[in-house]
């Protein structure tokens, strides 16, 4: 009996031993989350002040008639900013430029990172080169290409020694292709940067294998670095898409608020209907641009997963 008893006592002792370390634990972590909350809670206000309350405002105004009287229209404003002509005029050349730009831009800032991989002479001299546009104000650079391409400009006085006449290149249809090389020029450095570090981190080993194989360049390249690329590549293209819709900056202090057709973008329809305080067709444009967006780096993610899943096994 006094076996069984002392027994008894033993497992309760053991008992209460562990529900007073399941409540330490417990407590401990507590604490964690309360310390982890306290950590994030300035992030989570600043991310709601400034994104995720915004962006309900903007739903909410895409649905009404006015911002005074607030009477839902509920798709009305989305179905009169699809038959607005200026709209898709701008929808067009917003989506000629970017399928001009981003694809040049990706294409030769990975050329320029692989031809300054190589042991060239001068290639730190190069590479300042296209990286000097990143520490040039905005402002700074629209002077610079108003010097080129005014129409009494470097490029025009270039192209009469060669009996060309003199083009007003920002107010003709060759406007589209200016706006293109300075984009180019601005972007190309920080993109052939991010590759050259990715080309950087590629193992040696892979590459001394496929050396060894007998596998030229072009087959190391294709077989080899694009899938070590592939995440590099997708950051970059996402890069430089967003960075196509925000060129209205120099295209509105090159040209205004009213440019020539080739280069009125989305953000010079925005930027139109916010001075005449037409909200509800503003924030219409402004969530169709959003779920377009959406839908391209959704497809982008998609294609980089496929195609780069081999190399993270």
């Amino acid at each position: 009996m006094l076996s069984k008893q002392s027994e008894g006592r033993e497992k309760s002792g053991r008992n209460e031993k562990r529900t007073v370390k399941v409540r330490k634990n417990s407590k401990r972590l507590w604490k964690q989350k309360i310390s982890s909350g306290a950590f994030i809670a300035p992030s989570f206000l600043g991310v709601m002040v400034f994104f995720i309350i915004p962006f309900l405002v903007v739903i909410f105004y895409s649905m009404v008639d006015n911002p005074i009287s607030k009477n839902f229209v509920m798709f009305d404003n989305f179905k009169n900013i699809i038959a607005n002509k200026a709209f898709m005029r701008a929808v067009k050349n917003t989506a000629t430029f970017s399928a001009i730009s981003v694809p040049l831009a990706v294409v030769l800032s990975l050329l320029l990172a692989i031809v300054l991989e190589a042991k060239l002479p001068f290639r730190s001299q190069f590479r300042t080169f296209f990286l000097s546009p990143l520490m040039v104000p905005v402002a700074s650079v629209v002077l610079v290409w108003q010097v080129l391409f005014h129409f009494n400009g470097a490029v025009n006085d270039m192209l009469g020694k060669f009996g060309i006449d003199k083009i007003d290149w920002m107010k003709s249809k060759y406007a589209l292709y200016v706006v293109v090389i300075l984009f180019l020029w601005k972007n190309l450095g920080y993109n052939m940067i991010l590759f050259m570090a990715a080309l950087g981190s590629i193992p040696k080993d892979i590459l001394e294998v496929a050396r060894l194989e007998s596998a030229n360049p072009l087959q190391t390249f294709f077989h080899i670095k694009i899938r070590y690329l592939s995440s590099s590549l997708l950051f970059v293209t996402i890069m430089s898409l967003i960075s196509s819709f925000k060129i209205f900056r120099e295209v509105y202090l090159l040209t205004g608020d009213y440019p020539v057709n080739e280069i009125y973008t989305i953000q010079h329809f925005m930027n139109n209907k916010f001075k005449s305080l037409d909200y509800q067709m503003l924030s219409a444009a402004a969530i169709l641009m959003s779920l377009v967006m959406i839908v391209i780096i959704g497809i982008l993610f998609i294609a980089e997963d496929r195609f780069g899943k081999d190399v993270e096994g």
